[in-house]
C-alpha cells in the first residue's frame, strides 16, 4: 500500500525532520507539509525535510495561491527543486474564510484564480519565457531567469488542493493530482473522485491520470479513549473554522452550528475544549482513521477502498512512530 505522511505544526520543526526520515526509512513515499492557517509556511519545512533526506518525495499540502504571486512561487518551488530534484510536488490551494479576509485576500472566483495560476506556474516551471494575460495572473515575458546552475525543465508535479465538486473537478481537467482533504467521510471520497472524473473526462483524460492522495487524521493509541479525544478537539476546531468541509462530509448541520457559536477563527485552547464536549465518539470515528492501531487500518482501508490512491497520514498521537511503524513497509 502507498502511505505518506502529513505534518502541521504539533510538533517542532527539529523533530518533524526525523520523522521524515523515519517515514522514509520505513518506506513511506512522501512527506506532506501543511500550510492551512498561519501556524507554519510550508516551504521552509519542505526545505528542512528534503536537506536530511535522500529519497521521500517532499510535497506542499497545500499552499495558498494568493499569497505569493505566480513568478515567486514557480521561482521558490525551482528552488526546492534544485535541493531535491524530482522529488518536489508543488500542492495548491484556494484557501478558506474567515481567514482570508481577515488577511486583506478577496477570495473571489476561485476556480478561474486557480487556474490560472496551475497554468502560468506550469509554464514557468518548463522554462519558458512566459506571457500571460488573465484575470488573476499577470506576466509580461517572465522566465526564471537562471544564470548559474540547471536551466533545464524543473520536474514538479501540480497537485490541486480541492473540497468542493466544482474545484475536484478542475483538478481533474488540469491538475497532474487532486489532494483530497481530512476531516471527510469514506463515502465523500466516493463523491469527490467521481467529480474529479467527471473533469478528467471533460479534458480528453482517465482518471488514472490522476494521483489521488488524501489527507487522512490518523489519532492512533493502544488507549482508544485517548485517541479518540485527540481527533475530536481537531474535529471540534474544523467544525468551528472550516464549516464547509464539515458540510461536505455530511456532518449534521446542527452539530455545526452548535460549535460555531463558541468557536471561529483564531480560537482559544479553552473556546476548543469547552465545544469539544458537544461532538459524539461516532462522529469522531466517522470522519477519521482514529482508535486502537487495529482501528486506524481499517478506516485507512475504507478510504482506499472508495478511490484514493494514498493514505497522506496526519499523527495526532505523541508516538508518531507507532503510526509510521503500523503503516510503515520496511
Amino acid at each position: 500500500m502507498r502511505v505518506a505522511l502529513y505534518l502541521q505544526d504539533k510538533h517542532p520543526l527539529r523533530e518533524s525532520m526525523k520523522y521524515a526520515q523515519y517515514a522514509e526509512a520505513h518506506g513511506f513515499e512522501a512527506v506532506w507539509q501543511a500550510e492551512s492557517r498561519l501556524a507554519r509556511e510550508a516551504t521552509v519545512p519542505m526545505a528542512a525535510y528534503a536537506a536530511v533526506t535522500s529519497r521521500i518525495t517532499i510535497a506542499s499540502g497545500v499552499a495558498s495561491i494568493w499569497t505569493r504571486n505566480v513568478g515567486l512561487l514557480a521561482a521558490t518551488f525551482s528552488t526546492l527543486d534544485e535541493l531535491a530534484p524530482g522529488r518536489i510536488i508543488m500542492g495548491l490551494g484556494a484557501w478558506w474564510e474567515p481567514l482570508a479576509h481577515k488577511v486583506g485576500v478577496d477570495r473571489r472566483k476561485p476556480l478561474r484564480a486557480m487556474r490560472e495560476v496551475v497554468e502560468a506556474a506550469r509554464e514557468l516551471l518548463s522554462m519558458k519565457q512566459v506571457s500571460y494575460a488573465g484575470e488573476f495572473v499577470h506576466l509580461d515575458d517572465v522566465a526564471l531567469d537562471v544564470v548559474h546552475g540547471d536551466t533545464g525543465p524543473r520536474k514538479v508535479p501540480i497537485y490541486i488542493g480541492a473540497t468542493g465538486m466544482q474545484m475536484l473537478e478542475l483538478a481533474g481537467q488540469i491538475g497532474d493530482g487532486v489532494v483530497l482533504n481530512y476531516m471527510v467521510s469514506p463515502d465523500y471520497t466516493t463523491r469527490a473522485v467521481q467529480a474529479v472524473a467527471a473533469g478528467a473526462e471533460r479534458a480528453g483524460r482517465s482518471l488514472a491520470d490522476i494521483d489521488r492522495p488524501q489527507l487522512v487524521v490518523c489519532s492512533m493509541d493502544h488507549d482508544r479513549a485517548l485517541a479518540l479525544d485527540r481527533a475530536r478537539e481537531l474535529l471540534t476546531q474544523y467544525l468551528g473554522q472550516q464549516p464547509h468541509i464539515m458540510k461536505a462530509s455530511g456532518v449534521d448541520p446542527a452539530l455545526i452550528e452548535a460549535i460555531g457559536k463558541v468557536i471561529t477563527w483564531p480560537a482559544t485552547a479553552d473556546d476548543i475544549r469547552k465545544a469539544a464536549r458537544l461532538v459524539p465518539d461516532d462522529a469522531v470515528q466517522a470522519i477519521s482513521a482514529s482508535g486502537t492501531p487495529d482501528e486506524c487500518r481499517a478506516k485507512v482501508e475504507e478510504y482506499i477502498a472508495n478511490g484514493a490512491t494514498c493514505p497522506i497520514l496526519y499523527p495526532l498521537g505523541d508516538d508518531v512512530r507507532l503510526m509510521i511503524d503500523t503503516f510503515g513497509t520496511n
